[in-house]
């Protein structure tokens, strides 16, 4: 593998048998290139490890971490509306329980396979980490598609997909949650059978409702998460988000609460998107037009586009796959926040927003930005927050619904939000201060990559091999 600017150059003791790992990894999983590409970027930075710490060589600790503890996937058949069967494929990725129980979302869309969950999955053994809380990390879902379907079609899916899930999840176990496709319908619906199954009311699913279980702030934490972390990444450099204009791409749950946080902190962010197309506003998206969007996304279920009809001076560019970049990163900016879907920066785009002068960018989706990316990124010396850690604010939330099922007790949403910002405050310290411990300042992808690593290989030499 050639050397990249997530390292330091020259670390020639770790470098085979990181080379060997990866080689090995990419031979038993020859089909799973987003596997494959999250293994590489955490890969490339444990370099820097592994030559102050024989031990996690000997342990072969790289060797256990890239394979789940174990993978579960299962056949859900229900019946559609017009009584006709149709069957789908489930999945859940235990991953590592190093820490606490396996922590992770469950995503229902057409592009879920087992790479995919795997790279999901990966990832979130180190987000979780990054968060200070207990807890390990999973990833599951299904290539069920909700769109378009009807309330009693996603219910007899959902009870289906739960009637296999439910003997693999428990409180102390398994604690699943929502992504892309499965929100507060799904998550209810997933939750009943649950209960009804194992015959238990307990915290096994979060982002439950307010009034069995839930917690206040889950549905805007991992975007209100992001934009804490983009300020701290500012603070470090003597500046702030007041008046950054501000790229937002996607337009679910994550985009909208970035774009209102981002509002909060005197920015204005002009963009969202969705899979048809972009819409720039050069007067920025404010609140009552997030409201509007808010109403559009989550009751009407309809398309971005209709945010430029509603108002004229917005411009809408439709999506062309035959495009070989997106077009929202050619919107000149100050700070860039990608939260639809993974890669959808390319090393093009990257030279864009460099070549435009944005200062900042902060990933709310999960892996949005390829490697060469995140390179081009770090060579340009720019602030850049990796999805492990600036879109950690998700999962610390959960987190947190956890310790509120646990004690019976529910906190104001000022409570939860003041831990959710302490807890991105320190993912972004433990980020900073291990980017400097090892070598290099600034290097946001080494400080998450690194410092979440540590605490769970470290856990797991302490518990032997297992």
């Amino acid at each position: 593998m050639s050397s990249s600017v997530l390292t330091q150059p020259g670390l020639k003791g770790s470098g085979d048998y990181v080379d060997d790992v990866l080689r090995l990894v990419k031979a038993k999983d020859p089909a799973q290139p987003e596997f494959h590409q999250a293994v590489e970027e955490v890969f490339e930075s444990l370099r820097l490890v592994l030559t102050r710490r024989p031990e996690f060589r000997a342990a072969k600790i790289l060797e256990r971490i890239v394979e789940p503890e174990r993978v579960l996937m299962f056949r859900v058949p229900w019946f559609d509306d017009h009584n006709q069967v149709q069957v789908n494929r489930g999945f859940r990725i235990q991953m590592n329980s190093a820490i606490g129980p396996y922590k992770g979302g469950l995503r229902f869309h057409p592009s879920v396979n087992l790479g995919i969950l795997k790279f999901l999955a990966f990832e979130q053994v180190f987000k979780n980490s990054l968060t200070t809380l207990p807890m390990g990390g999973g990833k599951g879902g299904s290539d069920f598609d909700p769109r378009g379907k009807s309330d009693n079609e996603v219910m007899r899916f959902c009870q289906s997909f739960m009637s296999e899930l439910w003997r693999h999840v428990g409180q102390n176990t398994d604690v699943p949650a929502g992504d892309i496709g499965v929100g507060g319908r799904e998550i209810g619906f997933l939750y009943g059978q649950y209960k009804r199954l194992a015959n238990e009311f307990s915290g096994v699913l979060t982002g439950k409702g307010l009034n069995w279980g839930g917690s206040l702030i889950r549905p805007e934490a991992t975007g209100y998460g992001c934009v804490y972390f983009a300020n701290e990444m500012l603070k470090s450099r003597k500046d702030s988000l007041e008046g950054k204009l501000c790229l937002v791409s996607g337009s679910g749950n994550v985009s909208q609460y970035t774009v209102e946080k981002l509002l909060e902190f005197g920015a204005k962010p002009i963009t969202m998107s969705d899979s048809n197309g972009v819409i720039v506003d050069p007067n920025g998206i404010s609140r009552e037009k997030l409201g509007w969007v808010m109403e559009l996304k989550n009751v009407r279920r309809g398309r971005i586009q209709e945010y430029a009809q509603k108002f004229p001076k917005a411009i809408f560019l439709p999506a062309d796959s035959n495009l070989d970049h997106n077009q929202l990163w050619n919107v000149k900016a100050d700070c860039a926040f990608p939260s639809a879907t993974q890669n959808e920066i390319n090393a093009k785009d990257a030279s864009t927003l460099v070549k435009n002068g944005v200062k900042l960018v902060a990933e709310g989706a999960n892996m949005p930005c390829t490697l060469a990316a995140t390179r081009l990124f770090l060579g340009a010396g720019i602030l850049y927050g990796p999805a492990k850690a600036a879109n950690a604010g998700g999962v610390a939330t959960s987190g947190l619904e956890m310790v509120q099922d646990s004690i019976r007790l529910s906190w104001t949403r000022e409570e939860v939000d003041d831990r959710l910002h302490k807890i991105m405050i320190a993912v972004h310290k433990t980020c900073y201060e291990t980017a400097e411990e090892y070598g290099t300042p600034g290097n946001l992808v080494n400080g998450a990559n690194i410092g979440g690593f540590l605490k769970v290989a470290d856990a797991m030499l302490d518990q032997g091999l297992v």
